[in-house]
């Protein structure tokens, strides 16, 4: 029998308003964990991936419900104890999205962190049926990744499903009829990360010191579904025809001849794209929202302080722009050892009226 236990650790829905250059955030959720990202349903369902503090300790996905975050789908898929295996359960979700059939994806990368190994059944895509809560299919990557992958974020186009994979530098086309993954612009200069990843002014480090670093993470699907766009952590943002990434028969060096680059974008947290092409994309060095036209040209949208860390945004289909301010930047892991992050965590509202797309 699966319990569903409730997170009610300073978890509210607020209706604090800030101004930012003349733009108004509404804080729409403020919280003891870290969401870093956010998705909603045309009927108002937010769903939350959390990164916990500790391996194994909180949950990994909730929903938010009445203005609390609940376990989703439910207690026992959030219950993985460290040495166990990651059948039937969430082991470190990376990303979650409401795909373009309404159902709920889930990223999985199936170990407690960069550099730490995965464990078995642990990197998958779970779908989930948001009409019944249940679990409809898992896709297991494991032949599609490495010993040093960290699976990252992912988009849909038609019948294929896009990854990132932000450890070992590369991309992961997976088919969704057949559900096998394949493996596509290994160690390509697009994929891997060749600046300095720069948070709030600095250079994020690790416990031992040594840069951060994080390969392949951000992707967007244009809205008609011919170009993918791509980047490393620490920028800057690649594009390719979708074609070139569904076709099996082409090798990575043909692949690799159609890649062209886009823009000169910033360390980044994450992105959203609207209907009409425009990618949103958050500047954690400097605390901004910019706004990348379909031509490449790059504006700044807001500028605030309290945007640390925006991670995977989202466009509800009310106009809204949607930035879960992660602080990810002042985690331990990110920071050389020392937390520094700030309770409670927000997610941020603004309106910008834009429509959605679901890719």
């Amino acid at each position: 029998m699966n319990v569903i236990v409730v997170v009610a650790i300073a978890a509210a829905i607020t209706p604090s308003l800030g101004k930012a250059g003349g733009h108004v955030l509404k804080t729409i959720f403020s919280s003891n964990l870290a969401a870093n990202g956010v998705a909603t349903t045309p009927g108002g369902r937010m769903f939350l991936p959390i990164q916990p503090e500790k391996p194994g300790e909180g949950p990994e996905v909730v929903e938010v419900r009445d203005g609390r975050a609940t376990p989703y789908p439910d207690a026992a898929w959030n219950n993985w104890k460290p040495n166990n295996d990651g059948h039937g359960v969430f082991v470190g979700v990376n990303a979650l999205r409401v795909g373009p059939d309404g159902n709920l994806w889930i990223v999985d990368k199936g170990s407690t962190g960069v550099d730490e190994p995965h464990v078995p059944g642990g990197q998958k895509v779970v779908r989930i049926d948001l009409k019944t809560d249940k679990v409809v299919r898992t896709y297991e990557l494991a032949d599609a990744t490495t010993p040093t992958t960290f699976i990252d974020d992912i988009r849909f186009n038609g019948r294929y499903a896009y990854l990132t994979d932000a450890g070992k530098p590369g991309l992961i086309v997976l088919d969704l009829e057949s559900g096998k993954g394949r493996r596509v612009l290994d160690g390509h200069s697009s994929t891997v990360a060749h600046s300095k990843l720069m948070a709030e002014g600095r250079e994020l480090r690790d416990p031992k010191n040594r840069p951060t670093v994080i390969n392949a993470d951000q992707l967007e699907v244009s809205p008609d579904g011919r170009w993918f766009y791509y980047q490393p952590c620490s920028g800057g943002m690649s594009r390719i025809e979708t074609r070139y990434l569904d076709d099996p028969s082409l090798s990575d060096a043909k692949i690799a001849k159609h890649i062209e680059h886009f823009a000169d974008t910033p360390s980044t947290g994450g992105t959203a794209i609207a209907a009409d092409g425009t990618i949103y994309l958050s500047d954690i060095d400097h605390l901004k929202i910019l706004k990348i036209s379909p031509s490449g040209d790059i504006s700044t949208l807001v500028s605030d302080e309290r945007l640390t860390w925006v991670d995977a945004m989202w466009i509800d289909d009310n106009g809204n722009l949607l930035m879960p301010a992660a602080q990810l930047n002042r985690r331990a892991a990110f920071n050389g050892g020392v937390d520094k992050v700030v309770k409670p965590l927000n997610i941020y509202l603004m309106a910008i009226g834009a429509k959605p797309v679901r890719r």
